[in-house]
Formats: structure tokens, C-alpha cells, sequence
């Protein structure tokens, strides 16, 4: 039973990693002005591109964060 209970908890986590970071970088790119970028009157397509930018580079760092975190807890299997 403790191996389910490890996948679940690594499993929440994870999500609560993703979410997190989604909104930060959600947060971190409402500093830049992306309107300049596009055609005026195209509000869904600015927010559109606001999300998935969010979602891609939360999720990268998310995932970066993760996996830096299971390396270093493999790490002392290396001595053994």
C-alpha cells in the first residue's frame, strides 16, 4: 500500500507544482505588452495567447523543478 500512496502523493504534487507556476507565469507576463502585437479589437485572441504562454512556460519550469527535486533524492543511491 505505501507504493500507491507515494504515486498519489507525488502525483499531487505535481499538480500542485503545474497550477502553481501556471500562475505565476500567468502573473509574470502580464508585465509585458503583448496588444502591440496584435491587431486592436482582437481581445480573445490576446488572452488566448496569454494563457497558452502561461500554461507552456509554468509547465516547463514545473516539470524542470520536479525533476530536480527526484534527481536529487536519487542522489545518495550513488554511494550505496
Amino acid at each position: 500500500m505505501e507504493v500507491y500512496q507515494s504515486l498519489g502523493l507525488q502525483a499531487g504534487i505535481g499538480l500542485i507544482s503545474h497550477i502553481l507556476f501556471i500562475v505565476i507565469s500567468f502573473y509574470a507576463l502580464q508585465a509585458f505588452r503583448l496588444e502591440q502585437l496584435f491587431k486592436k479589437g482582437h481581445t480573445f485572441q490576446i488572452q488566448l495567447i496569454y494563457i497558452l504562454l502561461s500554461i507552456a512556460i509554468g509547465s516547463t519550469v514545473s516539470n524542470f523543478i520536479l525533476d530536480i527535486t527526484n534527481w536529487s533524492q536519487q542522489l545518495p543511491f550513488i554511494f550505496s
